[in-house]
């Protein structure tokens, strides 16, 4: 066993502990978690200074597409972002092992613990098979053309079988991109398999504009790839608000980037008994579109909200922490206690993991994350994460 002491300890379950000591086993399983009042034990206690949080969870990324990692130059936009992605995306096997692999180990020593991961193919999973960390696989499908739902949706299934006995389910990429053909073939599965989805929301304006009118950007991009998309009729309503119906309340749903996302989206979805979570990744926005979603109106609307730091494709680094820093440099007002939940506990309990993670609870085998160089309690330039254990 071994003990840490640190000026506060953050189990999230519970109020912070001033001067707190986390005891954990060999196999970091939680014992105890005290402050200094507490009788003195024989387990040699390490003290740190800075703050003890349990290990982050990273529900947003993309692992295979590593490789790409400053291919695609910043602030050109979503669309012109997917049609980098489609042209880099095509790499030795031996370049997206490689760089997966180091994806795997950087989130790791940036105090990861858990990853929801996106993949369109089984690339990953060996890597996945044999990581320190915990994956859930979103098999993701792409598909516009009702025509080839039914064949996309048996290569989703041919490709989940790869990863068994990993964790994983299917799951539509965006609303622009899978046919409502292609949505009710994932509700069908869901209602029979695991009912977790993982969906690209409202990451820039056009994709309204595409729903709305069928106008912008969107029409440009199905030209460039030489699809016929003259079925789709304009829906007079936003790319959210046009999907939902397409869901049932057995998925567990996890709509990420929300940059367009308004209030009118959020009243319309709370009309429908949809078990609805927010996933945000701040420096991808940026990355992509020089933008971020209107944090502060998921938050009065007291939303489930988690975190994710998409791929190193849109993203300089990938660190939960990295992704907390942006957003109170932009939203001052959001505290590092309502930050830690977004990127522990909320996490943990979309991807069904709260058993083990997400807290520090006797019991539980979270991993253990030191903060240091806050001012305060607000993260700097300066504030950096180290995996205790």
């Amino acid at each position: 066993m071994k003990s840490f002491k640190a000026d506060y300890v953050y189990p999230i379950c519970a109020d912070p502990v001033k001067n707190g000591i986390v005891t954990v086993d060999d196999s970091g399983k939680i014992i105890s978690v005290t402050d200094d009042s507490a009788p003195p034990t024989q387990t040699p206690i390490e003290t740190v200074s800075g703050i003890i949080v349990p290990g982050f969870i990273n529900t947003h990324c993309h692992t295979e597409l590593s490789h790409m990692k400053d291919k695609i130059s910043a602030g050109g936009g979503l669309i012109n972002f997917i049609k980098d992605i489609l042209s880099f995306r095509s790499a030795e096997p031996g370049e997206i092992l490689a760089a997966a692999q180091a994806a795997d180990q950087q989130m790791y020593d940036n105090g990861i613990v858990a990853v929801g991961d996106i993949s369109n193919n089984s690339i990953t999973a060996s890597i996945k098979a044999k990581s320190k960390l915990y994956y859930h696989t979103f098999i993701e499908i792409l598909g516009f053309l009702p025509a080839n739902a039914e064949e996309l949706f048996n290569k989703a299934l041919a490709t989940a079988e790869e990863f068994k006995p990993q964790s994983t389910s299917i799951t539509a990429h965006a609303p622009y991109s899978v046919s409502k053909e292609l949505f009710k073939l994932i509700k069908q599965h869901c209602e029979t398999g695991t009912n977790l989805l993982s969906i690209h929301n409202q990451e820039c304006e056009d994709e309204n504009k595409f729903y709305r009118y069928k106008l912008g950007g969107f029409i440009d991009l199905y030209k460039h790839l030489g699809v016929d998309i003259g079925y789709f009729r304009p829906q007079a309503r936003n790319s959210l608000q046009s999907i939902i119906p397409l869901l049932t309340n057995r998925q567990k749903v996890l709509l990420v980037h929300n940059t367009c996302t308004n209030l009118k989206d959020i009243y319309f979805i709370k009309r429908f008994d949809r078990k609805v979570n927010w996933c945000f990744c701040p420096n991808a926005n940026i990355y992509i579109e020089k933008r971020l979603p209107k944090i502060e109106l998921f938050i009065n609307q007291g939303l489930n909200i988690t975190l994710g730091t998409d791929s190193l494709a849109s993203n300089n680094k990938l660190c939960i922490l990295s992704e907390m820093r942006t957003i109170q440099q932009h939203f001052p007002s959001i505290d590092i206690d309502t930050l830690l939940k977004w990127g522990t506990i909320n996490g943990a309990q979309f991807l069904g993991i709260d058993d083990e993670k997400g807290t520090i609870e006797a019991g539980k085998t979270p991993g253990l994350n030191l903060i240091t160089g806050m001012d305060g309690f607000k993260l700097t330039a300066d504030t950096k994460v180290k995996k205790l254990v």
